[in-house]
């Protein structure tokens, strides 16, 4: 992520602050123009901007929820932000608890969105786009029989509440001897399974894809009960993790989500100035760049760079008494794989190979407030 400064007093900002520590401004972030605006609220309740003129805004309507700082544009007729409008149902907010893992969920979502913004990739809602939109479930598991599971659905994201509990996903974690689980990560794989339909179902690209990750068509429901059942032994030799190698789907959400740990780690690294003066042993130092996505391929150069920037975090991680925030290694058939879905990403950003959008049935309109579970 980009580094930002308040628009008013110059002071360094944070994609998650609400205001300035420094002049108390009030900030919002503007998926329009990507960055931070300070603002002074007036009398009336509009936002005046502050610093540099551009756009007039107001806040979304889920920042009196105190669950979102994004911005929408003062002449929209929508009263959430573009990130907003995809949630379709929250949490009971009759239990204290809940609307904190609601806010954790949406800054998770938010952060997503900032990178598939960042890439040219469209973030549809089904109240726009019934056919071709994104929805996100936030649901609680009220009834021991009743599991609730993350997954994706035809553009609909499910995610269990519990995911947001730190103490609850880490239990979870260890019971499934996953080295990996955030709810970033949640997120980034899910969505990975929405343009999976978008770029690659039906397209150009399907024959390419399948030399890489597989035959999709195989039973899913049998893949993963032989995965489950009998991991396959060697998958660290084609694959990012163990549940990549469940099936060709799963190989392209987990490559996706790595995809966009890279991009969006690149991009702050680089933000930050990042020098390694030992990258590699004896090597020559290492300035850390952000991946350009308008080069049409992931050179080696990228690959080579963003090694070394994870094994300083994982470093670093240590030697604060964590675990590692990246603990995976990314081999020769997982670059090809990364490479691949940057080349897809690429032309989808141009404009060069069409997405696959079936034709929309429904008039855009105003989003109403998500639904309570």
């Amino acid at each position: 992520m980009k580094l930002f400064n308040c628009t008013h007093c110059g002071q360094r900002v944070f994609f998650e602050n609400l205001s300035c520590e420094n002049c108390k401004s009030i900030l919002g972030f503007s998926p329009d123009e990507q960055t931070m605006i300070a603002f002074e609220a007036l009398q009336d309740g509009t936002l005046n901007r502050l610093g540099a003129q551009g756009l007039a805004y107001r806040a979304c309507t889920n920042t009196a929820e105190g669950v979102c700082n994004w911005l929408v544009p003062i002449d929209s007729t929508h009263q959430h932000c573009v990130s907003c409008r995809t949630t379709h149902t929250i949490p009971a907010l009759s239990k204290p608890e809940n609307r904190g893992y609601w806010a954790t969920l949406e800054l998770a979502k938010r952060r997503l969105f900032y990178t598939l913004l960042e890439l040219g990739m469209p973030v549809p809602n089904k109240l726009a786009d019934p056919e071709n939109g994104l929805s996100f479930e936030f649901l609680e598991e009220t009834d021991n029989k009743v599991r609730v599971l993350t997954g994706h659905d035809e553009g609909v994201i499910t995610l269990n509440i519990a995911e947001a509990d730190d103490a609850q996903r880490e239990k979870i974690r260890l019971s499934m001897h996953e080295p990996y689980r955030t709810v970033l990560g949640h997120f980034r794989h899910e969505i990975g399974h929405y343009y999976w339909d978008r770029l690659i179902r039906g397209t150009q690209w399907i024959d390419e894809y399948r030399s890489l990750f597989g035959d999709e068509s195989i039973d899913y429901a049998e893949a993963l009960q032989k995965h489950y059942a009998n991991p396959v032994a060697d998958w660290p030799l084609n694959y990012i993790s163990v549940y990549a190698s469940s099936h060709p789907w799963e190989d392209w959400a987990e490559t996706w989500a790595h995809y966009l740990h890279m991009v969006d780690g690149l991009e702050t690294a680089a933000a930050w100035g990042l020098r390694l003066d030992h990258a590699l042993p004896s090597g020559p130092p290492l300035t850390a760049f952000a991946l350009d996505p308008e080069s049409p391929q992931i050179d080696a150069a990228v690959v080579q760079t963003w090694l070394p920037v994870s094994q300083f975090i994982n470093a670093m991680d240590r030697s604060l008494g964590s675990h590692d925030s990246y603990p995976f290694v990314i081999v020769e058939p997982v670059v090809a794989k990364l490479n691949f879905i940057h080349r897809v990403v690429h032309s989808a950003r141009r404009g060069d190979t069409p997405m696959n959008f079936l034709p929309r049935s429904a008039e855009d309109r105003s989003a109403t407030a998500p639904a309570p579970a």
